[in-house]
């Protein structure tokens, strides 16, 4: 669990560090960091890493949803 909370920390930390950069790369960052969260979250505090195949069960379908939405995001930003 502690490994889960240094983990959080240091995405925290570099979606700051990312705060100021405009743009539509910006954005796809942070949905990447939003990503990478969620799944610490899911496998460190539900215990989804222990349970086979239901990570990624989980994961996989964020990681789409998330990339509609950037892909409608830089759309909008044209």
């Amino acid at each position: 669990m502690n490994r889960t909370w240094a983990t959080l920390i240091a995405l925290t930390a570099a979606t700051v560090l990312l705060a100021p950069l405009p743009g539509v790369a910006a954005m796809a960052g942070f949905l990447v960091l939003a990503w990478l969260k969620a799944r610490a979250i899911l496998g460190g505090f539900l215990h989804l890493r222990g349970a086979p195949g239901w990570l990624g069960a989980v994961t996989v379908p964020l990681a789409l949803w998330m990339a509609a939405m950037w892909a409608l995001a830089a759309l909008a930003f044209r």
